[in-house]
């Protein structure tokens, strides 16, 4: 019989459980080199609190994506802890950590595989063993949230890149997340999209990581900051106090506003 697994907490998703600053993502000491030997993290230690909303960015090369793919098991093997609402991330807990990480790819084509909306955003819930009417409440609710409601019977592959996006954003809101995690969500999207993205990423009442190049949205979406660079963190604070220090940003690879 399916397993439905279900935190101790909740936080930062409309149907909480948690204290508002409880430790959603906990990263302590986190190293890991390819098996090429190129080394991507160097100690890295990072934690968000329910509810915060955290822009991720830094050169290319800085080990942002190689972060990302560690807070739902996709990437191990290194040193050091991942955590996330208290659980660590290990092989016999996936199950559990994948559904409480929503993790979207910066390119859509990546996540929808589907051949309808409906199915893409439905495969999370099925295969976590709930039953159909669930199943149809969450994907009727997942589609209502990123502003798709009516899109649930096209095919995915005929759908525009901002659109796409948005049902990518979706098939992880279905199971329910305690932490929505993007790599480059505007990568790709003309000015358009890229407004309606910024829009509906304000208006999700979820905890948020978002690895990013886009600084006029960082400036506009988050209010903590964190920069990368060679693996390592360097620099962490208000997003406000990092942008008013172009040395900082310009040593680091970054557009200073």
């Amino acid at each position: 019989m399916p397993i439905i697994y279900e935190p101790v907490v909740r936080c930062g998703d409309g149907w909480s459980r948690a204290a508002p600053d409880a430790p959603a993502l906990e990263v302590e000491g986190l190293h890991f080199a390819y098996p090429d030997g190129h080394v991507a993290l160097r100690g890295v230690s990072l934690q968000v609190r329910c509810g915060e909303k955290v822009a991720l960015v830094g050169p290319n090369g800085a080990g942002k994506s190689t972060l990302l793919l560690h807070l739902n098991g996709l990437l191990n093997g290194g040193q050091g802890s991942v955590r996330v609402m208290g659980m660590p991330v290990t092989t016999s807990n996936l199950p559990f950590i994948r559904a409480r990480v929503g993790l979207v790819f910066q390119n859509p084509d990546d996540q929808l595989f589907s051949p309808t909306v409906y199915e893409d955003v439905a495969f999370g819930p099925l295969h976590m063993g709930l039953p159909e009417d669930e199943v149809r409440r969450r994907v009727a609710q997942a589609l209502a949230q990123v502003g798709m409601a009516h899109y649930a019977d096209r095919l995915s592959y005929h759908l525009s890149m901002g659109e796409k996006k948005r049902v990518a954003i979706a098939t992880v809101l279905s199971m329910h997340p305690d932490i929505l995690v993007l790599d480059e969500p505007s990568a790709g999207l003309d000015p358009r999209a890229r407004r309606g993205l910024i829009n509906l990423l304000r208006s999700l009442p979820i905890t948020m990581l978002a690895s990013t190049h886009d600084m006029l949205m960082v400036r506009e979406l988050f209010p903590r900051m964190v920069i990368m660079d060679e693996g390592r963190i360097v620099a962490d604070g208000p997003t406000a106090e990092l942008l008013a220090q172009p040395e900082l940003l310009e040593a680091h690879g970054l557009e200073a506003l």
